[in-house]
């Protein structure tokens, strides 16, 4: 590709993006300068064609876009998304989660891939699995409770152990440590005795109650695995094996020995945002909107979902579209009356003293006069035409 087409390319009226992937294209390609021309003005002219139109409703238009095949999407909660043992929320219900902006979503999940060497043995995607995994204590052997002793005892089985390739000492120390910092309970001492491999746990206050309690922390307490991801399923999909859990923790996960973490995904957007930035928590509702959408058939263009997203975003942390969200702060009095607790609203302004300038579409419908988009941005004024004396 010679300098004049990167050139003409550098000036044409299109998208950054757009540029990088064509000198990227050319630069693999020999092209004539008649067929290079021909290119970029079909470029060109698509692009314009598919640019907004000045004052053009495109909120109202986004709303409408959404809203309506909205209405025609089931109600079901839950659907097995290929992997039978793990339930996730689509359709309906997960598209009002997605703009409520929900701190959790009611079916955490995550989706796993892992790293070339991983991904593609059975065996080492299954022992990734099993540190990301929470295993509570009683998998690892039996746990007896002797009230007349009072006392917890745990004994470990070492096949077990060496299976799940976790050692017998790392099992006595976490263990205890764990029902403090994690379970925040302390009203209890142990022992550990490695050549038997076997903890006993004394309850404090020796009662009846109180080791019965310790007995339940015992069994519940993790001792593998992150705590937050209750179950992980390995599927193998398009030649790899992928990891699908019930549960979300990304930063935990990201820390994991194989874990591919360009690729790893969450439901969870509020998650995506602490942890990879709001540049990253646009993309998920993007896509999280897109996919719940195509789960149900209906087609949207990716604009009107990209404003939505744009919209939620643009503070640099992720609201909601409601009332607690975007719709309550709009600068018009009369916009956020118009959407709930009008009183309220109202009343509040009254005493603050506020105006409003009738920007918008709800506060001009309102008062009945022309909204300021469309024809009604335009204002005509004639002048008089002066006599001639």
């Amino acid at each position: 590709m010679d300098e004049a087409m990167r050139a003409t390319i550098e000036a044409a009226d299109v998208p950054d993006s757009t540029k990088n992937d064509m000198i990227k294209y050319l630069e693999d390609k020999e092209l004539t300068p008649e067929q290079f021309e021909t290119i970029m003005n079909g470029i060109t002219k698509e692009y314009t064609r598919t640019r907004i139109e000045p004052c053009e409703a495109c909120g109202i238009i986004a709303a409408q876009s959404l809203g309506e095949p909205g209405t025609q999407m089931t109600m079901r909660t839950f659907h097995y998304a290929g992997v039978a043992e793990i339930n996730v929320t689509l359709g309906l219900p997960r598209l009002i989660e997605i703009m409520d902006a929900r701190k959790e979503p009611s079916t955490p999940t995550m989706t796993i891939y892992l790293q070339p060497e991983y991904a593609s043995d059975r065996d080492r995607a299954r022992e990734v699995s099993w540190q990301i995994e929470a295993a509570p204590l009683h998998e690892f052997g039996d746990i007896v409770t002797d009230m007349a002793n009072m006392k917890v005892e745990m004994r470990l089985n070492p096949a077990v152990c060496d299976k799940r390739k976790i050692s017998v000492e790392e099992i006595m120390e976490r263990a205890p440590q764990k029902i403090k910092d994690r379970r925040h309970y302390r009203d209890f001492e142990s022992d550990s005795d490695v050549a038997e491999a076997r903890i006993t746990f004394y309850p404090k206050n020796e009662s009846y109650q109180n080791l019965f309690q310790l007995a339940e922390h015992v069994r519940g307490v993790i001792v593998q695995g992150i705590d937050d991801i209750e179950r992980v399923v390995v599927r193998k999909e398009k030649g790899e094996y992928i990891l699908y859990t019930e549960g979300s923790n990304l930063k935990d996960v990201f820390e994991v020995v194989g874990v591919d973490t360009t690729r790893t995904r969450t439901n969870n957007i509020n998650e995506i945002s602490q942890i990879l930035g709001i540049e990253a928590a646009r993309n998920a509702i993007i896509d999280e909107m897109k996919n719940t959408l195509g789960e149900q058939g209906i087609s949207v263009d990716v604009r009107h979902i990209m404003l939505i997203a744009d919209m939620m975003c643009m503070d640099g942390e992720v609201k909601q579209i409601g009332r607690h969200g975007i719709a309550g702060e709009k600068e018009s009095v009369l916009s956020r009356a118009a959407f709930e607790v009008t009183v309220n609203h109202l009343l509040d302004a009254a005493v603050a003293h506020e105006t409003d300038i009738l920007n918008g579409v709800t506060e001009n419908v309102i008062v009945g006069q022309p909204i300021q988009l469309g024809t009604g941005d335009v204002k005509l004024i004639a002048k008089p035409l002066h006599q001639e004396n």
